[in-house]
């Protein structure tokens, strides 16, 4: 799987999660530039992801995410991309 396919499939669920089919990722997305992106949708979001990529985050990465680029590497990791 490529980075720009990561990035497409990670855009869909963040839209489906947070019904808002505006959204556009980008390596530098952090949670305040997405509205109703808080602690609540952020499990949400991390329940979703992994159950779309078939993959399982620790707590530890998890608390070392600055932005979706650090997801969109743990995701190619995990999945070997």
């Amino acid at each position: 799987m490529t980075q720009e396919e990561i990035y497409n499939r990670l855009t869909q669920t963040f839209r489906e999660v947070l019904e808002d089919d505006g959204i556009e990722l980008t390596a530098d997305t952090k949670a305040d530039d997405i509205d109703g992106w808080d602690s609540l949708t952020h499990v949400q979001l991390i329940v979703a992801v992994e159950q779309d990529f078939g993959v399982r985050f620790t707590s530890r990465e998890i608390m070392k995410w600055q932005n979706v680029g650090q997801w969109v590497d743990c995701i190619m990791e995990k999945t070997g991309s």
